[in-house]
């Protein structure tokens, strides 16, 4: 599934997660909109809920890793998405998909349910 920044995110109210969606629909937009704008290929977005925890995570071609999150101030006209993604988050990370980075990454978040 190839997309863009502006891809929804499932609505997580049908699934009684209406406390997530709002977080979920944000580092969504971030990791999706890092992808496009940072890697040459395709991208695609995961949603996975299991037992208390919702993922999210974003595949694209690139094996580059994310730059760190910056500690960066609310007037930066950008840099801010990572460190807005491990602010609102539970735990983020990423890993590439095979040793070589032919296969791309996986960057990730994981949001609690209360």
């Amino acid at each position: 599934m190839t997309t863009t920044p502006e891809a929804e995110v499932p609505d997580l109210t049908l699934h009684g997660l209406l406390p997530l969606s709002e977080t979920a629909e944000l580092v969504a937009t971030e990791l999706v909109g890092n992808a496009v704008r940072r890697t040459k290929g395709p991208a695609a977005l995961r949603l996975r809920w299991a037992g208390r925890v919702l993922r999210i995570g974003v595949w694209d071609a690139d094996p580059t890793p994310p730059a760190p999150p910056l500690h960066s101030s609310a007037e930066a006209e950008n840099g801010r998405g990572l460190d807005l993604v491990r602010n609102s988050t539970d735990g983020w990370g990423w890993y590439p998909l095979d040793a070589a980075g032919d296969l791309g990454k996986f960057v990730g978040c994981e949001l609690l349910a209360a």
